[in-house]
């Protein structure tokens, strides 16, 4: 478990890619989080995303005008939410379990996302009840608004897709 109130100074890396890949099932193209900066338990996670032209989705979105889906900046909320949930369980719960996405209220996109852009997401605890989680979510670029959402998940055991 990592201890309460961490916050580490930039450039040195909090949770970086190999651990975010230790935690979350995603993986390229849909790893959607490059580094944690900050996590407190029960409480909130800083996360980024480096958007570069070379991401997939920029080939159809848009031809000669990228920008990034804003499905795509909601999951990578819901990536870095995910991340904050199980940082808190047990090993065994992460092992046995996925962090399903099971629902986003006031989901509103203020900017357009695009490459070279630095998409910073930051998730607050709003409540949690059992092993359903609710979240408020935001996603800003350059100290700007782009996106926000409250977002809904669920830890549910992996035996209950077989």
């Amino acid at each position: 478990m990592i201890s309460p109130s961490v916050q580490i100074p930039a450039p040195r890396a909090f949770l970086d890619i190999h651990r975010l890949m230790d935690l979350l099932p995603h993986r390229y193209p849909f790893l959607l989080v490059d580094r944690v900066t900050a996590l407190e338990p029960d409480k909130f996670i800083k996360a980024y995303k480096n958007v570069s032209i070379n991401e997939s989705f920029f080939q159809g979105h848009f031809p000669g005008l990228p920008v990034m889906p804003g499905v795509l900046i909601v999951e990578a909320m819901a990536q870095a939410g995910g991340f904050f949930v199980l940082t808190g369980q047990s090993d065994e719960v992460v092992r046995n379990s996925i962090f399903l996405f099971t629902g986003m209220e006031n989901v509103r996109f203020r900017k357009p996302v695009v490459p070279g852009d630095r998409l910073d997401l930051h998730c607050e605890l709003i409540r949690k009840k059992m092993q359903l989680w609710k979240m408020r979510s935001t996603a800003h670029v350059d100290g700007v608004l782009a996106a926000e959402a409250e977002l809904t998940a669920a830890i549910v055991p992996k035996e209950s897709f077989s």
